[in-house]
């Protein structure tokens, strides 16, 4: 069986590997998404519902261990693991871009969605869920009180609402959610959620007064709490590129830390650190608590007794005297990961746009990038200027390795002789070969240094369009609805193998016959790599693939021209 056959059927196998993947990776998030919609607090309950609507028992429910140790007990044995169910009773919060599910037992937010981002291109009427608590995930974002009189620190607090439903109405710029609880020693605490139009920021404050005969004294804490399914997203798939998802928090020393799942579960993260943030993230989308940025915290990650990942803070404690008032809080960031609204947010936040150690070079080409759409209007159309603007950065240093390609091209023929005549004696065909050189003025790696400076750029324009909140469903132009996912026709992984194709003709051919055939091979793989990653990124391959071809085509010819054989 010759070399091209084996080729032809290993491909074969490779691309209905690759279909079956990808079938049962379609139907696996399909059927998920189908159980999470009929659990959801959000979507299944009645917003007009006079009274506290009761929800049926979660499968999942919170445990001691949630609950961190306040920081002078942070080593002392963990409590014992004691299961206790959540109250079953929820309030409901409705903005301009934020809808929540609130759970009176710890006011914790168990159901987060945005109405400005759908689930699905295709249905309107269903927004994306980032935080959510049923039979398919659970991720959610609690606070509390704990320490020596913390509220929280026995077991959840079960707060009172005054309404099952808040909506912020269109004549108001902010909305204020009051969950109020009093305790047996009278100590009357209110967990207020402040919400602002068009912000996906919610400040989380506890009002507490002290109307006991002794101090009072407890420490704020925030976290987020995730177990470790895959987030729901099409590049999730097993061909396309695998978006961090983890959590990340910033220290004084080191701007932006990260941490997977399993490096939770390892090596616990301890440090108390001035201001900062901690946060989870995940492709186009992050939660994060941002303490007071005057004080110092305790941050810290692990993984509970139920395998629940957790990453929060523990404030310094708020301490009262009898008749006294205080307040404490933090702010909860959930939505896009907007990059230049993170970083008004808080310093280093916006590199959960993790464009890896190129970011020096991704910055200022999403930069360019979004200039770009806002005279155009199109995020495909700004891609294929971005990539015009891109390749005549680099348009001379192109021409010089296609000009040495041209020339190598060229002596192609002689340097297959020279090869036939040694073929016994590789040191004069060595010779013979740097002489053909000299004479002919060629370099050999004349054609691959140009190229390997550009590498970087092109490496961090991929990661600027895969990172890009702004692309998910960005429609470009005619099949092409959502440009964070594939093409589905097909069409521009295609052009992009045929123009890799007609690019390869362009350049000599390896004189090593196995290495020819090889070669002759790679844009039928590289087409069927492309099949599966989103619309955008084969956008910029092909557009780039052209511009090149045309460059090296024009180049070519006129080196022939201008010295014919």
């Amino acid at each position: 069986m010759d070399l091209q056959r084996s080729l032809l059927i290993g491909a074969i196998a490779v691309l209905s590997f690759m279909l079956l993947t990808e079938w049962v990776a379609f139907k696996d998030d399909k059927d998920a998404i189908e159980t999470a919609q009929a659990t959801r607090l959000i979507a299944n309950t009645d917003s007009n519902t006079a009274e506290l609507p009761q929800v049926s028992e979660p499968t999942l429910f919170a445990t001691d261990d949630d609950v961190p140790s306040t920081p002078e007990l942070i080593e002392a044995e963990a409590p014992p693991q004691i299961t206790q169910k959540n109250s079953g009773r929820i309030v409901l919060v409705r903005t301009d871009s934020l809808q929540l599910a609130i759970d009176l037992n710890g006011g914790d937010i168990i159901e987060l969605a945005l109405p400005r981002y759908l689930e699905e291109i295709d249905n309107p009427d269903i927004p994306f869920v980032l935080l959510e608590q049923n039979e398919s995930r659970t991720y959610i974002a609690q606070s509390g009180l704990i320490g020596s009189d913390g509220i929280d620190s026995k077991g959840r607090a079960l707060f009172t609402a005054s309404a099952a439903n808040f909506e912020l109405s269109e004549s108001d710029d902010t909305l204020v959610v009051d969950l109020n609880l009093t305790t047996a020693d009278n100590i009357k605490v209110t967990k207020r959620f402040t919400f602002t139009r068009g912000e996906y920021l919610v400040e989380v404050d506890y009002i507490v007064v002290n109307n006991s005969n002794s101090r009072w004294q407890a420490n704020l804490f925030g976290q987020i709490k995730r177990d470790s399914t895959p987030a729901p997203s099409s590049s999730q798939s097993g061909m396309g590129m695998q978006p961090f998802l983890g959590a990340a928090i910033t220290q004084p020393d080191v701007r932006f830390t990260k941490f997977t799942f399993e490096d939770m579960l390892d090596d616990p993260f301890k440090a108390q650190l001035p201001g900062g943030w901690i946060a989870m993230f995940q492709h186009y989308f992050l939660s994060a608590w941002i303490p007071n940025s005057d004080q110092s915290h305790n941050y810290s990650t692990r993984v509970t007794q139920a395998g629940f990942n957790i990453a929060g803070f523990t404030s310094p404690a708020l301490t009262l005297d009898p008749g006294q008032s205080g307040t404490t809080g933090a702010r909860f960031y959930a939505g896009p990961k907007d990059q230049y609204r993170l970083a008004e947010i808080s310093p280093y936040l916006d590199l959960v746009v993790d464009y890896g150690w190129l970011w020096w070079i991704a910055k200022p080409l999403f930069w360019l990038l979004t200039n770009i759409h806002s005279f155009v209007g199109n995020w495909g159309t700004a891609i294929i200027l971005l990539t015009v603007v891109v390749k005549a950065a680099f348009f001379k240093l192109s021409a010089t390795s296609y000009r040495s390609m041209a020339r190598m091209r060229k002596v192609q023929p002689q340097m297959l002789d020279i090869r036939e005549q040694y073929a016994d004696d590789k040191q004069k065909q060595s010779q013979a070969m740097m002489e053909l050189y000299r004479k002919e003025k060629v370099n050999p790696m004349g054609g691959c240094l140009p190229i390997l400076v550009q590498m970087p750029v092109f490496i961090a324009l991929y990661w600027v369009l895969m990172e890009s909140v702004e692309l998910r469903h960005a429609p470009f132009a005619l099949w092409i609805k959502d440009m964070s996912v594939m093409d589905p026709y097909f069409v521009l992984p295609i052009l992009m193998g045929a123009s890799m194709w007609f690019m390869q003709r362009l350049n000599p051919p390896p004189t090593d016959p196995m290495q020819a055939k090889i070669m002759q091979w790679l844009p039928i793989v590289f087409t069927f790599f492309f099949l599966w990653f989103p619309a955008g990124l084969v956008l910029y391959w092909v557009v780039n693939n052209l511009l090149s071809m045309a460059q090296q085509y024009v180049i070519t010819k006129q080196i022939e021209k201008a010295d014919p054989a």
